[in-house]
Parts: structure tokens; C-alpha cells; sequence
């Protein structure tokens, strides 16, 4: 049982920064992404992986998803990446640390802004989409990632509380 760092960050709110579109949504986006991964922070690697919910969602479950959300979006789909679509429904398996997971959705990061980053233009539909609806813009792809980032840092706000109380940001 392993415990994950204890949070550096703080009760912050969001980025107050007044600037281009694409700086500002990318600020927001890590902004929501980094909220999440502090909700494992202080945790056990059991306490990070309990299911809190009848539907079985836990802190390391919301973590597990976002990975593959952002490497489904960004590197297959928007890229166009020769990479194999990864489960987004996948559960925490057994031998998965709180630790692990934190540092592959920390890659996952890496490499969905690295990908961003070389978009010069944010009306640039991707190669691909993993709807039925064609390829959508660079713009609507990070707004998306916002709406997701967030309603699911909402939800580890819950799950943390249901855990041990800790409430904020």
C-alpha cells in the first residue's frame, strides 16, 4: 500500500490569465486535469481504487478513463496516430497504483498538448472522430475536453469527500 503525495497545490481556483483563445482553453484544461489528479493525493492505493458509488467508479477509475479519453481524442482521432484505441470503460485492475495512474495521465498530457501545440489553427478539423459526426475542429475538441475534464473532477470532488472529508480544489 503505497500513498500518493500529499497535495502542494492548495485550494486554488481557476487560471487567471486574460489572453489569446488557444492559451486560455489550454490553461483551463490543465487547470481541470491537475484538479483531478490532487484528489488522489493523501490516499492509499486502496482508498484510491474503492468504488464510492453503486456504479463502481472510483478516484483511480476517473483517472484510468481520462487517459484513454485523452489519448483517444487527441492521438488517434485528431492526429490521426497509427495507435490502438484504448477502453475507456476499463476498470483499475489490481496490480494499477495510484502512483502508475497519475504518471500515465501525466503522459497522456504530454502528449495530447504536444499535439496541440503544433495546431496553428483551431478551425483545423482532426484526421478522424471517434463519433459518427465528421472529424471535429481542434476548438471543439478542447472545449469538449474541458466539459470532461470537469464533470469528472466534479465527481472526484464527491468521491474525496465520501473518503475522508476533504473538500476543495
Amino acid at each position: 500500500m503505497t500513498e500518493i503525495e500529499t497535495n502542494p497545490r492548495g485550494d486554488v481556483g481557476p487560471p487567471s490569465l486574460n489572453t489569446d483563445e488557444k492559451t486560455t482553453l489550454i490553461a483551463f484544461l490543465d487547470y481541470l486535469r491537475e484538479a483531478l489528479i490532487v484528489k488522489t493525493y493523501g490516499l492509499s492505493d486502496g482508498e484510491a481504487a474503492a468504488p464510492a458509488v453503486p456504479s463502481g467508479t472510483s478516484l483511480l477509475w476517473l483517472i484510468k478513463h481520462m487517459i484513454a479519453v485523452e489519448l483517444n481524442w487527441f492521438e488517434w482521432a485528431y492526429d490521426g496516430a497509427d495507435v490502438p484505441l484504448l477502453d475507456d470503460e476499463a476498470r483499475v485492475g489490481p496490480k494499477e497504483t495510484a502512483a502508475d495512474l497519475v504518471a500515465q495521465y501525466r503522459d497522456a498530457v504530454v502528449r495530447a498538448n504536444a499535439i496541440i501545440a503544433d495546431c496553428d489553427d483551431l478551425d483545423r478539423p482532426g484526421k478522424r472522430s471517434l463519433r459518427s459526426d465528421p472529424a471535429p475542429s481542434m476548438r471543439w475538441l478542447l472545449v469538449h475536453m474541458i466539459e470532461e475534464t470537469a464533470r469528472h473532477a466534479g465527481h472526484a470532488d464527491i468521491l474525496r469527500e465520501q473518503i475522508d472529508g476533504a473538500t476543495g480544489r
